[in-house]
C-alpha cells in the first residue's frame, strides 16, 4: 500500500466517511481514496522515496506498553471559570509534573511528559493584579528527568524557571507573582531539552483576564497544539520512542490537539458540543516546539479574534485562518449559526489528513435556510 493511500484511509478510519469529505472539501478534492491521477493501486511505489518508505514501515517496533492513563487528551471544558471579582486576589496553585504512557491513536503507545497528567497542562485564570503563589513539584515516583516551569506571564528569571528547576524528589519550589499584564499566555517546561520536554506534552495556558473581564460566552474550550517525533510511521502500531533526530530536522511524525491524534472526532474521545445559536471562546495554546500553526476553522470564521493573545486591544473581525506562533495562546470566538460540525484545524492541511491535527464541533440544532441551504 502506498503511503498517500495509507493515510487517506486512515483519516476515513479516524473521522468517519463524512467527516472525510467535509475535510476534503476544504482541501479541493473529492474525499475518494484514490491515488493523485487516477491511480488506486496498493502496490508499493517504485521509486527512491518510496523504498525509503517501505524501508522505514518495515522496521519494526517494540510492542505498546500499558498506558498508565485511560487518555493523555485534557478535556477541552476542562477550563476554569471566567473572572467574576473586581479586587485583586490571592491564588494558591500546585503544579506537578509526571510521566505518562499513552495511546497517540489506538494501538500506538508514546511516553509523555505531563502537567498533572495531561497535554495540555491545567489552565491557570487569573485577573491582573492577582497574586499567585505557586508550589511546583516534580515527585520521584513519575518522573525520571529534571523540569521547571517557564511562564509567559511572568516578569522574572526564566519565568520562574530559573527558580522551579527541580531534579525527582527534591523538596518543592515555590515562587510568588503578581499577573502584571493581561492577556493569554503559554507556560512550558524551558529544562535545556526544553524542545524535547514541550514536544512530549509539556505545556499549558495562563490567561490574565483584564480588570473588566471577557465577554460572557455559552462555552470556553481549551486546545494545545504540539508536534511529537517519534522513531516511527504515522499510524505505525507499537510504542513510539523519542527520536531527537527527527526533531532537528522539525519532521514530525504527528502533530496533534491535546496530546491525541484526531481525538476531539466521532471516532475519538468525541467531538465538543454546541447548540445553534450559541457563542464559544477558544483558548489555542501553540506549544510547537518548532511549527507555526495556521488556526482556521472549517465552516465559520473567528468573529472576534484577539491575536497572539492580545486581550487589550479590540479584536480582529471574522479571520478565516490565522498563525499562532510556537510559545503562543490565542483566543477566537465564534457564532453558531447552522447546525453541522465546525472543524477546528490546522491549515497546513497535510497536518489535519495525515498528521492528527483535527478537532471536532459538533453543532445541534433547527436548519436555517435562509443562511445555509444544502437542496435549494
Amino acid at each position: 500500500m502506498t503511503q498517500l493511500s495509507h493515510d487517506r484511509r486512515r483519516v476515513l478510519q479516524a473521522i468517519g466517511a463524512s467527516g472525510a469529505l467535509a475535510v476534503a472539501g476544504c482541501l479541493g478534492g473529492d474525499g475518494s481514496d484514490a491515488e493523485p491521477n487516477g491511480d488506486d493501486s496498493d502496490e508499493t511505489d517504485t521509486d527512491e522515496s518510496g523504498d525509503e518508505n517501505a524501508e522505514a514501515e518495515s522496521e519494526a517496533l517494540p510492542d505498546a506498553k500499558d498506558v498508565t492513563v485511560d487518555r493523555i487528551a485534557r478535556e477541552p471544558t476542562d477550563v476554569p471559570d471566567p473572572v467574576d471579582w473586581n479586587e485583586p486576589r490571592e491564588h494558591d496553585i500546585t503544579i506537578r509534573t509526571t510521566h505518562e504512557t499513552a495511546e497517540i491513536e489506538p494501538g500506538v503507545t508514546f511516553d509523555y511528559m505531563t502537567f498533572e497528567g495531561q497535554v495540555p497542562g491545567p489552565m491557570v485564570r487569573v485577573r491582573r493584579g492577582d497574586r499567585v503563589n505557586l508550589t511546583f513539584e516534580v515527585p520521584k515516583e513519575s518522573n525520571t528527568d529534571m523540569h521547571n516551569v517557564d511562564f509567559h506571564a511572568v516578569y522574572g528569571p526564566g519565568g520562574g524557571a530559573d527558580a522551579t528547576t527541580l531534579a525527582p524528589g527534591d523538596d518543592a519550589a515555590e515562587i510568588s507573582f503578581t499577573a502584571e499584564y493581561a492577556g493569554a499566555f503559554v507556560y512550558h517546561c524551558a529544562i535545556p531539552n526544553m524542545d524535547q520536554h514541550i514536544s512530549a506534552g509539556m505545556f499549558g495556558s495562563i490567561i490574565v483576564e483584564p480588570e473588566e473581564g471577557l465577554p460572557e460566552v455559552d462555552h470556553e474550550f481549551y486546545l494545545g497544539q504540539h508536534e511529537l517525533y517519534t522513531d516511527g510511521e504515522v499510524g505505525q502500531e507499537g510504542h513510539h520512542g523519542f527520536s531527537f533526530d527527527a526533531m532537528k530536522a522539525e519532521d514530525p511524525t504527528y502533530v496533534v490537539f491535546n496530546g491525541q491524534a484526531y481525538g476531539f472526532t466521532p471516532d475519538g474521545v468525541g467531538p465538543m458540543q454546541a447548540e445553534t445559536g450559541e457563542t464559544a471562546r477558544v483558548f489555542f495554546a501553540s506549544g510547537g516546539p518548532n511549527k507555526t500553526s495556521a488556526l482556521h476553522p472549517i465552516g465559520n470564521v473567528w468573529s472576534r479574534y484577539y491575536r497572539d493573545g492580545d486581550l487589550l486591544s479590540d479584536p480582529a473581525r471574522n479571520v478565516e485562518t490565522a498563525p499562532v506562533a510556537p510559545g503562543t495562546t490565542t483566543v477566537g470566538e465564534m457564532e453558531f449559526r447552522v447546525p453541522g460540525p465546525v472543524k477546528i484545524v490546522d491549515h497546513a492541511l497535510s497536518r489535519v489528513v495525515r498528521r492528527g491535527a483535527l478537532a471536532v464541533i459538533d453543532v445541534q440544532g433547527e436548519e436555517n435556510e435562509e443562511i445555509y441551504d444544502e437542496s435549494p
